[in-house]
């Protein structure tokens, strides 16, 4: 079994919404997924896109190829986490 990780459409037109998933190669766009693993909003301002970077880490070790879209939203990802400082919790 070939899985990838993809965009799925779900948003309306002119409303544009997309679901970051782990599915099987052969399925259809708007398919069954393995896994949700975050959303893409082409629309919005600074972070359009959300997605569990750990979730996306344990699927690319178990063999699933993301589509050359993702892999560059999947770098920019990255990029955006390693920049966000950590907030240390405050001490009481």
């Amino acid at each position: 079994m070939a899985l990838k990780i993809r965009l799925t459409k779900v948003g309306a037109v002119h409303q544009s919404l997309y679901r970051v998933v782990v599915a099987e190669a052969r399925s259809r766009r708007d398919g069954a997924a393995v896994e949700n693993l975050g959303t893409y909003r082409p629309g919005d301002k600074g972070s359009p896109i959300k997605v569990n970077l750990e979730r996306v880490e344990y699927w690319l070790s178990k063999g699933a190829l993301p589509t050359n879209t993702m892999h560059a939203m999947i770098k920019k990802a990255r990029r955006a986490a390693a920049a966000k400082p950590e907030v240390p919790a405050a001490s009481a």
